[in-house]
């Protein structure tokens, strides 16, 4: 099959304009691989014109209805997603891990006209070049539900503009014909709005089979000769702990992938010598879609203790509670990161009034999350505004205490929350610890590792050990979820 040696480029205002360039050039290349089923991008784009059609004349489907896919990530979430664009209507990504309360919320504020739940109908393939709907670069594409760590989800839409402006950014994760291992929920914005990227770079999508194991995602790396690597520390530490990895080949690897979690150094330096390739940390939320990521050639401390400098056409700037913009660097002006670019969202579904909230009328989007700019340009995160605590006066970040406690051999993995007690303290912090198989955490242990490291006021006030940390649909940690916990263990707390 052909190398890829360059990018699909040209004037094109939406991604069936650049589909169609992809058809025409690489439509034999793989564009989907699960299980036993590949799919070529002709292949893709002829059974989402099918699909399209039946959209239209069963269902009734019209340009700017919204569609959802319940489906989980396969290639027929993918075909589904096409396959709405083609017809000129908006998908929504629906989370099949989401409860009741979440869906019958996700329902009244889209009200999809159909949404795909099941199997695919079966239709002969259609035509692959077929425009059946014009579109232009402000047409709504996609509508991406956030993770409802702070309340119900909320939609955030993009257009063909956003998608075409994530690529600007895609380097060095996106390279010209890639095969990228995929472990993230579909429904999420790292496949919603990706979707221009793998086109124009010629990607192949590997999609790990659920629930993702060491021994699945090793295969493949092997099998399908992965050059693009992606997942979060305890899944590389898992890749790395299995029998198999010592007789899986990963010298087709060109780069590893990391979330915005922190990476322990000594983890780095494994990553790097045993896959063979450079290790970056990215960052970005569901409204940003872009934001700020380590380069391939950053320094180990650079790649463990932030999360880069923008990425593509990325502003990005520090305000405090005021909305002042912070102009100082260290670890001393922490302020709200704030972000402005044409990849991010255009704003929340039928919501103009936290539309309003998170973009101000100079077009920044105000994260919620806490950060500081190193004189090195370098963004640390601190954690969000809404999880901060004031434990005798002092601000007490919980990343930062959990990025210590990551550097621990005894901890797997940590959630720390701040709770109110009736005492002088006023709030004082909750560690939530899965200790590593075979291993011990006392909260004395914890205690005396963080006091080494941060200031006094930093150090948890009480422990609870559990075998496994709550995840919302789309993998973070649910902290919502174990606040009725550490409210309990607070109530029993004694200084």
């Amino acid at each position: 099959m052909q190398t890829i040696n360059a990018p699909v480029l040209g004037d094109f205002a939406t991604v069936l304009d650049l589909f169609d360039a992809v058809v025409r050039h690489h439509g034999d290349r793989e564009a989907f691989v699960h299980l036993a089923q590949r799919l070529s991008f002709a292949e893709w784009a002829a059974r989402a014109d099918a699909l399209a059609g039946w959209l239209i004349d069963t269902h009734g489907v019209r340009k700017g209805d919204i569609v959802g896919i319940k489906l989980p990530s396969s290639i027929d979430y993918m075909v589904a997603y096409q396959a709405i664009m083609r017809a000129g209507a908006i998908a929504t990504g629906i989370n099949p891990r989401l409860g009741p309360s979440e869906l019958a919320h996700i329902d009244k504020i889209a009200a999809p006209t159909f949404t795909f739940d099941g199997a695919l109908p079966v239709l002969p393939d259609g035509d692959p070049v077929r425009r059946r709907i014009e579109l232009v670069e402000t047409d709504p594409v996609a509508i991406v539900w956030t993770g409802g760590t702070t309340g119900l989800p909320k939609g955030a839409w993009f257009d063909h503009g956003c998608l075409r402006a994530m690529t600007l950014g895609a380097a060095p994760i996106s390279a010209p014909g890639d095969r990228r291992l995929s472990p993230l929920p579909f429904a999420h914005v790292g496949a919603m709005t990706r979707v221009w990227d793998e086109l124009q770079h010629v990607i192949t999508t590997v999609i790990v089979p659920a629930p993702w194991t060491a021994e699945a995602a090793l295969q493949l790396i092997d099998d399908e000769r992965i050059t693009v690597s992606q997942g979060v520390p305890t899944q590389y530490r898992m890749m790395f702990d299995h029998p198999d990895f010592a007789s899986t080949d990963v010298s087709s690897l060109r780069i590893a992938g990391v979330g915005a979690a922190r990476v322990p150094p000594e983890l780095v330096t494994e990553m790097r010598a045993k896959l063979g390739c450079p290790v970056v940390v990215r960052y970005a939320s569901t409204e940003s879609c872009l934001a700020t990521g380590c380069r391939a050639d950053d320094s180990v401390e650079v790649i463990c203790n932030t999360v880069g400098r923008p990425n593509g056409d990325v502003e990005l700037k520090l305000v405090d509670e005021h909305r002042t913009v912070i102009t100082a660097t260290g670890a001393d002006h922490v302020g709200t990161v704030c972000l402005r670019s044409r990849a991010m969202m255009r704003g929340y579904w039928n919501d103009p009034q936290r539309t309003a909230d998170a973009i101000d009328s100079d077009g920044w989007l105000h994260t919620g999350d806490l950060g500081w700019v190193g004189d090195d340009g370098n963004l640390r995160l601190v954690g969000r505004s809404t999880e901060m605590y004031i434990r005798g006066g002092n601000n007490v970040y919980p990343i930062e205490v959990e990025n210590c406690l990551g550097g621990h051999d005894s901890i797997a993995a940590t959630a720390l929350l701040g709770v109110p007690v009736e005492h002088r303290l006023g709030e004082i912090g909750v560690l939530f610890v899965v200790p590593r198989p075979g291993r011990d955490v006392t909260l004395a242990d914890v205690r005396a590792f963080v006091a080494e490291r941060l200031a006094a006021y930093k150090v948890p006030d009480c422990l609870v050990i559990v075998p496994e940390l709550p995840l919302t649909s789309i993998g973070k940690i649910d902290k919502l979820a174990l606040r009725p916990r550490a409210l309990e263990e607070a109530a029993r707390w004694t200084s």
